[in-house]
């Protein structure tokens, strides 16, 4: 579920880019937002280098603003990003990083978010990103994120996620994604955010691989 209409602005941003970039010109790209300043306290130690993957330097980042709970950030994540991480975050081309958005009409998204938080500072985020997406419709209905959770790691790496999750200290975290969501003017879900050489392009809903393909190589290409 997405705040608002779903996505019907998604085939028009990237369109629109296709169209400008081929024609020579320029995409009307936004300014990086200011991001929240980082606290040297426990609770908001920086970990987006461990809910990233691929290297920090490659001249694409995209930032995927998601709930675990939504249907369309489940469709984008397997039908885009998955094959955007084995063709470009592996080439060194794409930076990628996940941003937690739970939205407050799921009641179990927030839950999730802190077991895939907890599951980041073990280093094992994105074995918890597949499950919560593939089993999204059973914890949805009965709340056990616990155990879909614990079918995508070992016993002693659980042991490690839930002593987090118990800490209380995870919140922080999505709170710090939330408000640089905020800052990016994100509204719904998903929503992600390229940056190119300086300037950001939004992307609001549902995009297909090979749209989303073709906008990165113009974007390579300049």
């Amino acid at each position: 579920m997405t705040r608002g209409a779903r996505g019907i602005r998604v085939g028009r941003v990237i369109c629109t880019a296709l169209l400008v970039l081929g024609m020579g010109g320029h995409v009307a790209a936004q300014t990086p937002a200011k991001r929240p300043s980082a606290t040297k306290s426990a609770a908001q130690i920086d970990i987006t280098p461990l809910k990233a993957l691929g290297t920090k330097g490659a001249p694409i980042t995209m930032e995927v603003f998601s709930d675990f709970q939504c249907p369309a950030c489940r469709e984008l994540y397997f039908q885009t990003v998955r094959p955007v991480i084995d063709n470009y975050v592996s080439a060194g081309k794409v930076y990628l990083i996940h941003r937690d958005n739970p939205l407050q009409q799921h009641p179990h998204s927030r839950e999730a978010a802190r077991y895939a938080n907890a599951a980041a500072r073990v280093r094992k985020m994105e074995k918890v990103v597949i499950a919560l997406f593939d089993k999204q419709a059973a914890w949805t209905a009965d709340g056990n994120i616990d155990g879909v959770v614990a079918s995508a790691l070992t016993p002693a790496e659980m042991n490690q996620v839930r002593k987090l999750v118990r800490s209380g200290t995870l919140d922080a975290g999505i709170d710090k994604d939330l408000a640089l969501g905020t800052q990016f003017r994100v509204t719904q879900t998903p929503t992600t955010i390229i940056t190119y050489k300086g300037q950001t392009y939004p992307v609001v809903g549902v995009v297909s691989y090979n749209m989303l393909k073709t906008f990165l190589e113009q974007l390579l290409k300049q």
